[in-house]
């Protein structure tokens, strides 16, 4: 039945970015959240343009860079010797080339500026408390089960419980994700405080072997955001973790000055392992799909993770308006539509951590192949990424 809702486990910008593109395009959605708020933790995260029309179909663009800031420029530097790699315009030019604009975000001002925008449907209701253990389905519907025995009935069920996704245990069973090796430590510092040696319009990554260090500006401005990642065979299931400072500087000992000066202004990380999974088909079965990290948890190197589950998010109520009441047809479709662009965002977010944390030969090459590119040949090599998503559009969420 139409009236009958689509249940989205997990409150996430992947669950709620769902929610909201469904409730846009008509339908009846529930939002189950296992903490006791919707909310999300983290730091900073990067908005290509791909991602800027998704929230222009979504009628958040505008209070998205409201909130966000939108650096001048990426470059990349040498964590030891300090001298710039590469550099990418990010204004009118990269503007005109892509159609849209470039902008970072705290992670918790983009969860914020969706869920209010999600409150405001009528047709949408949020749960929280709600601890998803599994599912049973049958041709008319599924039947959602929480710890302490709860259940919720809908039409059709979308995972977005993240990495550790338990409606993809059922789906797929491919059990834990992939360690990768690499250990990331965050922080935010108020921009008074940032050294004056730091750029502070353009997003800056430092790199050398088996390190990196990124930082930007979040919250219009107000806020430095701060992302350091090197190898370690250290291992945590959590990604909130408080990290320690002198591990963090023996990792980064003989870096620039000005980085080391700038990691010495944080007495509190958060840390979390990186995991991924190889790109695989099979998100869907029947009335029940994953979105974003429960289908494709990619490494964050080229900072797709959230543009990409918001993607998934249009992409399904556009399938879902095409295929109207077949809905394991729309999930197929809507797989389909999504799953090379989605592996091929995981691969070469693999890549690019090797290429972000190369040694001696390596990075030589690196930099030769990096280096006197003119503008126009940078964006080009990011014509894939920006330029994308390709579907069918219905009009459905929008």
């Amino acid at each position: 039945m139409r009236d009958d809702p689509i249940l989205i486990v997990g409150g996430g910008i992947g669950g709620v970015g769902a929610g909201l593109a469904l409730a846009r395009a008509g339908h009846r959605v529930q939002v189950f959240e296992r903490s006791s708020a919707f909310g999300e933790i983290g730091a900073g995260i990067q908005l290509g343009p791909n991602v800027m029309r998704m929230f222009e179909r979504l009628g958040v663009k505008e209070a998205v860079l409201d909130i966000g800031f939108r650096p001048t420029a990426l470059v990349m530097r040498d964590a030891i010797q300090g001298f710039e790699i590469a550099r990418v315009p990010l204004g009118p030019g990269f503007e005109k080339r892509f159609g849209q604009p470039y902008a970072v975000i705290h992670r918790a001002d983009l969860h914020a500026v969706l869920l209010e925008a999600l409150k405001a449907e009528p047709n949408a209701e949020l749960f929280t408390d709600h601890d998803a253990e599994g599912f049973a389905q049958d041709a008319a519907g599924v039947t959602l089960r929480f710890k302490g025995g709860k259940e919720a009935r809908g039409r059709a069920l979308i995972g977005a419980d993240g990495l550790w996704s338990r409606i993809r245990q059922q789906v797929i069973g491919d059990g834990k994700p992939i360690v990768s090796g690499h250990i990331a430590y965050r922080a935010v510092l108020p921009m008074e405080e940032v050294p004056e040696a730091i750029s502070r319009h353009e997003m800056t990554v430092w790199v050398g072997p088996r390190i990196h260090l990124v930082h930007y500006r979040l919250r219009r401005g107000t806020l430095m955001n701060l992302v350091a990642v090197f190898h370690s065979d250290r291992y945590s299931e959590g990604w909130n973790e408080s990290g320690d400072v002198a591990e963090l500087e023996r990792h980064f000992a003989g870096t620039r000055p000005e980085v080391r000066a700038l990691l010495a202004k944080i007495n509190a990380w958060k840390y979390w392992v990186l995991c991924w999974r190889e790109p695989r088909r099979g998100w869907s079965q029947g009335r029940v799909t994953l979105l974003g990290d429960a289908a494709h948890p990619t490494l964050q190197y080229l900072a797709q993770g959230a543009n990409q589950a918001i993607e998934d998010a249009v992409c399904l109520a556009d399938m879902l308006a095409a295929y109207a009441a077949d809905l394991p047809a729309a999930f197929r479709a809507y797989e389909d539509a999504r799953v090379l662009r989605t592996g091929r965002v995981q691969i070469m977010s693999k890549v690019y951590g090797e290429v972000f944390h190369a040694a001696h030969v390596t990075a030589e090459l690196r930099n030769a192949m990096l280096a006197n590119r003119t503008a126009e040949q940078a964006w080009d090599g990011m014509a894939w990424l920006y330029e994308g998503p390709v579907w069918p559009y219905y009009g459905a969420s929008g």
